[in-house]
């Protein structure tokens, strides 16, 4: 018996590859003429994880018809006269195959690796100790430096006689100073004369005088706790009032 087709040479076609478990699984490839319905199961295998043996093939037209059953491991793929643009459809027969139940597609199926803290801890080739090793190695300069150049940032909208209001608490009043204070630590500072007598000085800290103001009026601060803006003085009544 003859097959229908003479195949010649090295004459390929492309096929649209689909699979009765993976809804999602789409692919288009190549396949020579010549080569045998095992070959194409093999080639499949790979791509689609379902075994040779329990692999049936379906062979439909581009009008969605059904043309063959690829039951014949023995006979090349060119025998059933497939044209490109055909679809090559994938029947995995093992009811205990792992494309069954989605669980080659959805992740959520899949129990998650859990380790214990004390054991991440003692890995030596986790994300963590990797961070750890390069934070490790930038200098505190250039810490020092960066940090000194965020506080700069944010000084730049805040200017000597501003109202303004201070965390924690919204205590609120006027500002006095704004610069380095290097007794008080690196970095930018941010001198506050408050309304009441929140603070704890009059301004002179440490035998240094940054400014001027009542006894027990005077703070410093960093100036991410100072939001400058429309504050007015609060009224010590207020809160009295019915």
């Amino acid at each position: 018996m003859t097959s229908r087709i003479q195949i010649q040479g090295d004459e390929s076609v492309e096929l649209h590859i689909t699979h009765s478990n993976l809804k999602t699984f789409g692919s288009d490839i190549r396949f020579s003429l010549q080569l045998t319905v095992e070959g194409v199961k093999e080639k499949l295998w790979k791509k689609c994880g379902t075994s040779v043996n329990s692999m049936h093939l379906e062979l439909y037209d581009d009008t969605r018809n059904k043309i063959a059953d690829l039951s014949d491991n023995s006979k090349p793929l060119g025998f059933y006269s497939p044209l490109d643009g055909f679809r090559l459809h994938v029947v995995d027969l093992d009811p205990a195959s792992l494309s069954s139940g989605g669980w080659l597609e959805d992740t959520s199926l899949v129990e998650k690796y859990k380790i214990s803290e004390e054991a991440y801890n003692k890995r030596q080739d986790t994300f963590r100790k990797y961070k750890d090793k390069i934070t490790s190695q930038i200098p505190a300069t250039m810490e020092a430096k960066i940090l000194d150049t965020s506080m700069q940032d944010l000084c730049t909208n805040i200017k000597v006689g501003s109202r303004c209001e201070v965390e924690p608490g919204a205590k609120r009043g006027v500002v006095k100073f704004v610069g380095q204070a290097e007794p008080l630590g690196p970095g930018f500072w941010v001198g506050v004369q408050y309304d009441e007598p929140l603070g704890k000085h009059d301004g002179l800290v440490k035998g240094i005088r940054y400014f001027e103001c009542l006894p027990s009026h005077g703070g410093m601060v960093r100036p991410e706790k100072v939001k400058v803006g429309d504050f007015p003085e609060r009224d010590p009544f207020e809160e009295d009032e019915i």
